[in-house]
């Protein structure tokens, strides 16, 4: 079998300045840590990020909850490593309106649910999403995340907006269990973008808290197929709080 299992630095030593990444994760529940902190070793530059939100800064959430580092996006915007994020919302890290507002940072909002469409058409080759969402908007008529022109398309009598898929270089997820051919389950809120962003980048990596042999467990415990998988990464803790 081809072997898989990397080191987070021998993980990321692909990037170079200027790609696109997705991160799992949501407000760093379920981000890959060992693997932003693996970027951010290397130091690279000028990325486009996409991900839910810009992860938890240090100190976040407060009393005694507070992480005593960044979090999952949150460590790439520390280390002024990002040029533009595509996200569902911008409100909780202080870092985003920071960089913002000094002009270091653009951002580019899509709704939450056809953000998670638009990865996952990625992910399975699907020429778009149509989606009502955006309707009666000036988004249907702003240019997407990348460029370029969205349609409206009427079915049936029906009219819904054609968005397309997005797609990156690498994709970077947690998982929480995981074999040695890339197959991984996301236990209970580290589901969320976990899920949809393998496959919908040309390399997509996983760093699990448990790694385990092929054929150990219980194959109906895995949600995602290792075929998704071109890297696995082991040593991941458990989320901070």
């Amino acid at each position: 079998m081809f072997n898989k299992i990397l080191t987070p630095d021998e993980a990321v030593a692909g990037v170079e300045d200027g790609m696109t990444i997705m991160v799992g994760g949501f407000l760093g529940t379920g981000s890959p840590e060992i693997l932003m902190d693996a970027l951010v070793r290397k130091g690279v530059k000028h990325l486009t990020v996409i991900g839910n939100d810009g992860g938890l800064a240090e100190g976040q959430p407060a009393g005694e909850f507070a992480g005593k580092t960044a979090r999952g996006i949150g460590k790439l915007l520390d280390a002024h490593m990002v040029d533009h994020v595509i996200m569902s919302h911008v409100g909780v890290n202080p870092r985003l309106n920071e960089q913002f507002a000094d002009g270091s940072l653009k951002y580019t909002l899509v709704p939450q649910g056809t953000l998670a469409e638009k990865i996952r058409a990625a992910a399975y080759g699907l020429g778009g999403v149509l989606t009502p969402v955006g309707l009666g908007t000036p988004m249907e008529h702003e240019l997407d995340e990348l460029g370029r022109e969205k349609k409206v398309v009427e079915i049936d009598g029906k009219k819904w907006l054609f968005e397309r898929p997005l797609f990156a270089d690498y994709s970077f997820i947690r998982a929480s269990v995981a074999d040695k051919f890339g197959n991984y389950m996301c236990s209970k809120a580290t589901r969320n973008f976990n899920i949809v962003m393998a496959g919908a980048a040309k390399h997509t990596v996983i760093a699990a808290e448990k790694l385990v042999e092929v054929g150990s467990v219980d194959p109906d415990i895995w949600q995602v197929a290792g075929v998704l998988v071109d890297t696995v990464v082991e040593g991941e803790k458990k989320w901070q709080i």
